[in-house]
């Protein structure tokens, strides 16, 4: 790829997003190969990220006026090619990890009460979106989308007509952090776990759309004596049924975290691809979530994981998570599951992502 001057698109900022740790990394991979990149972010982007050769702050506190802004900007003057990751009017590419909002609007439909989704649709926020993405993924749109599961490719052409030459597919990745000492130990300590206990883990914000209650009412079914569900997290317990669980709050430390837990669940009611769901894996643990989770697509179903249809199917997960209960069975597995999800590298998500830029 000639040297070319990189324009990277986002709104909003959080020092521990995930979305905000991924543009950091490929603007540091686009930058060892010699290119300029160019950041379009909102006013509260750090300005002394090394990571930027420019910062070019975008007004706009919702997603159609920071389209409209990013228009005013005229990124064409400033970059040879845009990728962003924002639903905005126009870029050369665009990464679709948050999937599509009409299908996720869809799927939420049908597990609450019709007032809500008539509430919802009064709401401009949902419909600047859909607006937004419907321009993007249009038939007549010339911007590539890069998905991270073919589930969202499907959602897209379906909904859409999008030609399926102008999407391309490329899976998350993740690089394990090196760990020192036995955080495990330590972890289950804190917390007052016995080595005995069976640990579930739940991570994520946005505990509706991702299954909390679900899991809950699932690992309260069990019969098992020793199991727990701890919840890292933001999010308000007050209307989550009771049970065994624990909420942990926001962590900074995950990768401890994972080390110290025996299964990752995740009952999501719609996820792209789940990041924590390769992550966990990453560090040893068995799956269990849904096939509304494009990260179930590349998961072996009942070798390193459960995957269930639906979320609300509570006996189907309890019965996913009983098959992962005996400690053998996780024992035999955990550094299989490892190695595999290690191969889901953030390097070779970089690589391909660039090869789709500049395929010359």
């Amino acid at each position: 790829m000639e040297r070319k001057r990189i324009g990277l698109v986002r709104r909003g900022y959080s020092s521990s997003g995930g979305a905000e740790r991924y543009l950091q990394r490929f603007a540091a991979a686009l930058g060892e190969r010699g290119h300029e990149v160019v950041l379009f972010g909102s006013p509260e982007w750090p300005q002394d990220d090394p990571a930027f050769k420019e910062i070019i702050r975008v007004g706009g506190g919702d997603p159609m006026s920071f389209a409209d802004q990013l228009v005013k900007v005229r990124p064409g003057q400033h970059c040879d090619l845009l990728y962003s990751l924002e639903r905005v009017w126009e870029c050369d590419f665009y990464r679709a990890g948050d999937g599509v909002h009409r299908a996720w609007l869809e799927r939420r439909a049908k597990y609450e009460a019709p007032w809500r989704r008539w509430v919802r649709a009064g709401q401009s926020k949902h419909r600047q979106i859909l607006e937004l993405e419907s321009r993007l993924f249009s038939a007549e749109s010339e911007t590539r989308i890069i998905v991270n599961s073919e589930m969202v490719k499907f959602e897209i052409q379906g909904y859409y007509g999008k030609p399926h030459d102008r999407i391309h597919l490329v899976y998350n990745g993740y690089k394990p952090p090196a760990i020192a000492g036995d955080p495990r130990a330590g972890i289950r300590a804190e917390l007052g776990l016995r080595d005995q206990d069976v640990v579930l883990l739940f991570s994520g914000s946005g505990w509706d759309r991702k299954g909390l209650r679900y899991a809950i009412r699932a690992v309260g079914r069990l019969r098992t004596e020793g199991v727990k569900l701890i919840v890292a997290g933001r999010g308000n317990p007050v209307g989550m049924p009771p049970g065994p669980v624990r909420y942990l709050g926001p962590v900074r430390d995950m990768p401890s975290y994972y080390e110290a837990a025996d299964l990752f669940i995740l009952p999501t009611l719609y996820d792209p691809f789940s990041n924590a769901s390769l992550e966990a894996a990453a560090h040893g643990l068995p799956v269990v979530t849904t096939t509304a989770n494009g990260f179930a697509e590349i998961i072996p179903h009942g070798r390193f994981g459960s995957v269930v249809e639906d979320p609300a199917d509570i006996a189907a997960l309890a019965e996913g998570i009983q098959r992962w209960l005996p400690v053998a069975r996780r024992e035999a597995v955990r550094e299989e599951i490892r190695a595999w999800a290690r191969s889901f590298h953030v390097r070779e998500n970089l690589r391909r992502t660039m090869a789709i830029l500049d395929p010359s």
